[in-house]
């Protein structure tokens, strides 16, 4: 079961990190700051929530 939760955070992760990379491509294309910030934080957050469930794997292991 474990498994199939990483897949299913994995595949979100992945979704956020695209998300926020566009996001940050058209800030830069349209010179929209803060579509670009918008987009770096959520792509900074979404690396925030990579390394808490990560720490939280390593302590329950």
């Amino acid at each position: 079961m474990k498994g199939l939760m990483i897949l299913a955070s994995d595949k979100h992760g992945i979704k956020d990190k695209l998300v926020g990379k566009l996001k940050e491509v058209e800030g830069k294309i349209t010179n929209d700051k803060a579509r670009e910030t918008e987009g770096k934080l959520q792509k900074a957050k979404d690396k925030a929530t990579d390394l808490k469930e990560t720490l939280k794997d390593n302590k329950e292991g």
